[in-house]
């Protein structure tokens, strides 16, 4: 569901329930936030989150990784650690069993990669295979990472290339080479966790992760939610290998045109902009991450986005 829609479903439910009613809800349904948030005591908070989508690639055991990787990456954005996951699966009753076991072992390696532990789930019947995560996470309060802390003067970081969405729809395809494939896979398996680390030891207050909304989109979230402005350096935004040329043959995604045409009132581009990596700033992602570029800075002014 777009973000517009979703805004739209939701706001009849958001006075329901609020800080006031719920003195240890921190971050719920009123915030668009990258998780739920409810403190417990001064020193600890629970981070929940889930996720869950259809295959991205044809190996079921890195399937069910990726997939994990995806839904705990909402915990690390927020600057929490995973403690427990529920696995969250919709199979088709034809499937065989030791397809469904590798997607699950992907799912729960991952977890324990992520220092957490599965502890249980919920699957039911589906002609199309889904899988993911409900994810508990625990972080200090007064650690908390959020999408509304951005300031004047502050540098925009990222923490990985761009183009997985891109890369995979090529693929589909056959479009695509297998490097650029494997290259994309291998970054979204990459857990976030240490980026969320040196986040917390940087003392930073904001962060995100680039996800369904695609770089322009979750970087609108947060200058909105903050009141200022951003600018991003096109040229500075790593890009994965193939990722530019895999939208050149025609690669592009359906949620790519849904970004497009939520932000068009919102971003700005600044002189002519080559339209390949551009596309990448809207392409939706999945989890990952590890390295550091930086790519833009934010200013005063009213919410908008110039890339330039």
């Amino acid at each position: 569901m777009g973000p517009e829609a979703l805004a739209q479903v939701l706001s009849p439910l958001n006075g329901l329930f609020t800080s006031e009613s719920q003195p240890g809800l921190m971050v719920g349904l009123g915030i668009a936030d990258d998780a739920a948030v409810f403190r417990v005591n001064a020193r600890t908070a629970v981070v929940a989150t889930l996720d869950f989508f259809a295959p991205l690639v044809d190996d079921p055991y890195t399937f069910g990784a990726i997939a994990a990787a995806n839904a705990m990456s909402d915990v690390y954005a927020m600057g929490g650690e995973v403690a427990l996951a529920l696995n969250i699966a919709a199979f088709p009753r034809d499937m065989a069993p030791e397809t469904v076991t590798e997607i699950l072992r992907g799912g729960a390696e991952k977890v324990a990669e992520a220092g957490g532990v599965v502890a249980g789930g919920h699957t039911i019947w589906d002609e199309e295979p889904k899988y993911g995560l409900s994810v508990l996470g625990l972080v200090n309060p007064r650690r908390l990472l959020s999408k509304a802390g951005l300031k004047p003067g502050d540098l925009l970081y990222l923490t990985r290339p761009l183009g997985t969405g891109a890369i995979l729809t090529a693929g589909r395809a056959h479009e695509a080479a297998r490097p650029w494939v494997d290259g994309a896979i291998a970054s979204m398996l990459r857990l976030n966790r240490h980026s969320s680390h040196l986040a917390r030891q940087a003392r930073l207050q904001a962060a995100t992760d680039v996800t369904g909304f695609g770089l322009l989109g979750h970087l609108w979230e947060m200058v909105e939610r903050s009141g200022v402005a951003a600018e991003v350096a096109i040229d500075a935004v790593p890009l994965l290998p193939g990722a530019v040329e895999s939208v050149a043959m025609g690669a592009h995604t359906g949620g790519e045109q849904r970004n497009r045409d939520w932000l068009a009132p919102h971003v700005r581009i600044k002189g002519p902009a080559d339209e390949r990596p551009l596309a990448l700033l809207y392409d939706p992602q999945t989890s990952g991450g590890e390295p550091l570029w930086r790519i833009g800075r934010v200013v005063p002014g009213p919410p908008a986005i110039v890339v330039g």
